[in-house]
């Protein structure tokens, strides 16, 4: 594997998706890695999250500021400002910003994925809203993504 020098720098592009509330940014393009991993910061609006879905991908989050509700493969747990959740690849999952401000999180991809291509398609494909699975996944079947359902509702608190 063959690493190369970047920095990221805060000025970096954000590409937004009102449609599930994030504002993301690059910030370890795959390319830099010899395709091993990326790395994206993510912001997202309170009460939102994306669809259900699953990828080929590992993902590992790191909860910066906030509180989320994740789902893995059926089973619910919430994540806490420090937690780091691991995802593998194949698995279906999901997460909610449960608080009623931003919340913010540092995830890793590996292998890498070309997240500001992905990310742009996404933001295309959802400028107008939220469109169906059948939709979403006609976009995902070229990045070997499926999505497999709405994102998840914050649960009631009782």
């Amino acid at each position: 594997m063959s690493i190369q020098t970047s920095h990221s720098r805060a000025s970096e592009k954000i590409i937004k998706i009102p449609a599930i509330g994030l504002d993301l940014t690059v910030r370890v393009d795959p390319s830099t890695t010899g395709g091993a991993f990326c790395f994206i910061d993510t912001v997202n609006a309170p009460g939102f999250g994306p669809p259900r879905h699953r990828h080929t991908e590992t993902e590992v989050f790191r909860v910066l500021e906030g509180r989320y509700l994740f789902e893995v493969d059926g089973r619910q747990f919430y994540a806490e400002e420090g937690d780091v959740i691991t995802v593998p690849g194949g698995a279906a999952h999901s997460f909610v910003n449960v608080t009623d401000r931003p919340a913010r999180q540092y995830i890793m991809i590996t292998p890498g994925l070309d997240a500001a291509a992905f990310f742009t398609g996404l933001a295309h494909v959802m400028r107008n809203g939220r469109p169906d699975t059948e939709a979403l996944n006609a976009f995902a079947q070229t990045w070997k993504v499926e999505f497999l359902g709405p994102p998840l509702a914050i649960p009631p608190q009782g």
